[in-house]
């Protein structure tokens, strides 16, 4: 996160109890899939070695989990558990240090490429599977679909490229809520000072006001502001730079508002029918109705901040701070997912009853994955990538795989 020692140092003087009270009223829950959380500011561990002594893991909640059997996953023996096998690596990565992982990735970097048969074999040896459910005790959920897109942009400033993707600002404060005995969903809030006053941080029309205050903080600029909107909402992208050249994106923070969804907002409207309410949908909309676009993205006050990520990665970084892997990491609610442990969707394709039964990992956050059941689809890059995650919304069952010998506190 972006810290600025000297507002770091004036905050500590502003009214903490007014400002928590203040802050917590302005928050909801998004609808919609949110970018994924921030992730270091470092590259991922993976060429790191391993401790000495390996780092013991605290106790994680258990009250929404339930043993379970490998055969009562459906679809366990038919998924080729191989190919997640670079999505586990990656994992292991940042966890290999960690008990009781340390086993369990040691195993794994012995097998750099099992087969199907051997890959299966080892998941079902070193791992046990716990069903997640709902508070009701049920077992369904909700899978959404994101997704790194390409954009069209510049470093610098020209006609075409005028609007800019901006980095963290000088002046958005982190506030740590628990430490001001606040127990909110979420633990940080963002600010930012108006004299001696702690304010909420501007919202999405007064950051694309002709008087904004960040100019200066642009990290390039882009020619679509519905391809940037949707950047914001994916969390990371590439940019095809003029005059040759590729830059790649990542989630840097946000401006702490919640965020809005435009599609329900053009439903409620009678601007779109449902069905046609997808990432697509919206799209097609908003090339017919240059006019009244302005209003429309105004509707979310969420707003994302980038940073340039470093040229090499084999995919966009998640919020454990390892690339992505398509079709193979998910994003999940680290309230009730260890982030990195093996999870398996039962769920479909995009728009189909065809079954999608499939062995993933979870290396990613966002803000509107919430729940137990609850995940988001990292299909990958490109406009194929695009089609599914913009039509994915499906019923979904899912199990998390813990090492054995995992601490667990409260399982029934």
């Amino acid at each position: 996160m972006h810290d600025t020692h000297s507002s770091k140092s004036r905050w500590r003087l502003a009214g903490a109890s007014a400002l928590v009270l203040m802050l917590l009223a302005c928050r909801n829950t998004p609808e919609q899939p949110e970018p994924p959380a921030a992730v270091p500011a470092k590259p991922p561990a993976a060429a790191v070695e391993p401790a000495t002594t390996p780092t013991p893991v605290a106790a994680f909640p258990a009250q929404h989990l339930r043993r379970a059997q490998w055969s009562e996953l459906p679809g366990w023996a038919e998924d080729d558990h191989a190919a997640a096998w670079t999505a586990l690596l990656t994992s292991c990565s940042t966890l290999r240090n960690q008990e009781p992982w340390r086993t369990v990735c040691t195993e794994a970097q012995a097998l750099p490429k099992p087969g199907r048969a051997e890959a299966r074999r080892f998941f079902e040896t070193f791992f046990l599977p716990f069903r997640l459910t709902q508070p009701d005790g049920g077992s369904e959920g909700l899978v959404t679909g994101y997704y790194e897109p390409l954009l069209r942009g510049s470093r610098t400033q020209t006609p075409r490229y005028r609007f800019p993707l901006y980095g963290v600002p000088d002046d958005l404060l982190i506030v740590d809520l628990p430490a001001f005995n606040a127990e909110p969903r979420d633990s940080r809030a963002r600010a930012r000072l108006d004299g001696r006053r702690v304010i909420p941080y501007f919202d999405r029309a007064q950051i694309e006001s002709p008087a904004t205050t960040l100019r200066g903080r642009e990290i390039a600029w882009v020619d679509d502001p519905v391809e940037l909107f949707f950047l914001q909402i994916q969390g990371s992208g590439r940019l095809e730079l003029e005059g040759g050249g590729v830059m790649r994106v990542g989630f840097a923070d946000h401006n702490g508002h919640p965020y809005r969804s435009i599609g329900r907002f053009l439903i409620d409207r009678g601007e779109l029918p449902a069905e046609r309410a997808s990432m697509q949908g919206i799209k097609a909309w908003a090339q017919q109705n240059p006019a009244k676009l302005r209003a429309v993205l105004e509707h979310n006050p969420r707003y994302v901040f980038f940073r340039e990520l470093p040229p090499g990665l084999d995919g966009p970084l998640g919020a454990q701070g390892v690339p992505l892997t398509p079709r193979r990491s998910i994003a999940a609610d680290p309230h009730f997912v260890p982030l990195g442990a093996p999870v398996f969707l039962a769920t479909t394709w995009p728009l189909s009853n065809r079954p999608l039964h499939q062995l993933m990992l979870a290396q990613d956050t966002g803000s509107a994955i919430r729940g137990a059941v609850r995940a988001d689809f990292f299909w990958g890059y490109g406009d194929e990538a695009g089609r599914e995650a913009g039509r994915m919304k499906q019923r979904l069952r899912m199990w998390v795989l813990l090492p054995r010998g995992y601490p667990l506190h409260g399982l029934e």
